[in-house]
């Protein structure tokens, strides 16, 4: 029994004190990936310790279920508890009861997780074929044109995947921010950003009331962004990065001419930026410096480490 309150307060703690650790170790977003592993091995840790607790408690019920039950009872009546009241068939059948209905919920949750994950696959796999059938090829680049003047453009999973680049998008991008753009829709690609982002929002979906899948989804999402304009921005320049932004959130065209110094004062650009994505811009304008992301990247590291071994050890002891 031991065993199991130690993973399942483990567990516990993780999962309501972890978010806000973790929210400053990775809001500059100085070391994307490393901050990404944290979230995820967080998650992961909670989900391992909760199951290893679960099981804990199951194999000392059917063990030890007279001293389990004796022990229950003392635990919520006291000294009002007497070998008369826990030895009685009423109170073994409604101890058996909770056994079961704590069994079904777990079961419950793991079948609405599924359920929800496998609706935004299938979701998503029908936005990419009515993507791809109710668009226009973009010659050169694998992407499909839709014709809505609202500019956008994102990556929509599926077999085959899609990049989806709106003709509004196109009235305001220049050949280079749509090189930079699509860099950036074929970082989520490769990434598989989009598995990130199902697994994290179902569970959220799920446990609503757990703040690190709660947050945790969100800042998933944040980090991805992170990381696929970091690629983006190696592969296409940053300048045609940052304007693309700015035009697409603005919808107006931004020339890189327009904007000042990316190693200087940004002051217009993170303006402009307020109506769209301002982080993404500010780490664009000015990013981490090397040392800086060496430094989160270490100590996240480490954090990732203990959340994600400590429940093995743990294990190991309890073993």
């Amino acid at each position: 029994m031991t065993a199991a309150l130690a993973f399942l307060g483990y567990a516990a703690a993780v999962a309501w004190c972890a978010p806000a650790l973790l929210a400053r170790l990775t809001a500059s977003g100085a070391s994307v990936r490393p901050g990404l592993a944290a979230w995820l091995g967080a998650m992961a840790g909670v989900l391992v310790a909760a199951a290893l607790g679960g099981a804990a408690i199951a194999r000392t019920a059917t063990a030890q279920w007279p001293v389990l039950t004796r022990l229950l009872c003392h635990t919520v009546a006291g000294s009002a508890c007497t070998p008369q009241v826990y030895r009685s068939m009423a109170y073994s059948a409604g101890v058996s009861v909770l056994a079961v209905l704590a069994a079904l919920t777990a079961l419950a949750a793991l079948w609405r997780y599924g359920r929800r994950t496998q609706r935004a696959v299938t979701r998503t796999r029908m936005h990419a074929r009515g993507a791809l059938l109710a668009g226009r090829a973009l010659p050169g680049t694998g992407a499909v044109v839709l014709d809505d003047p609202r500019p956008a453009a994102y990556c929509v999973a599926g077999r085959p995947a899609a990049i989806v680049v709106t003709a509004g998008a196109l009235s305001v991008l220049d050949q280079a921010q749509l090189a930079a753009v699509l860099a950036h829709e074929r970082a989520h690609l490769a990434g598989r950003h989009h598995l990130l982002a199902t697994i994290t929002r179902g569970l959220a979906a799920t446990f609503p009331r757990v703040p690190l899948f709660t947050a945790g989804a969100g800042e998933v999402t944040r980090l991805t962004e992170l990381a696929a304009d970091a690629t983006a921005a190696r592969t296409a320049g940053r300048r045609d990065l940052v304007a693309a932004l700015l035009a697409i959130a603005t919808g107006t065209a931004v020339t890189g001419a327009s904007l000042p110094g990316l190693a200087g004062t940004a002051g217009g650009v993170l303006a402009a930026a307020a109506h769209a994505v301002p982080a993404r811009v500010e780490r664009l304008v000015h990013p981490p410096r090397p040392r800086d992301t060496a430094l989160a990247g270490l100590v996240l590291g480490l954090v990732s480490a203990v959340f994600v071994l400590l429940p093995a050890v743990l294990a190991a002891l309890a073993g």
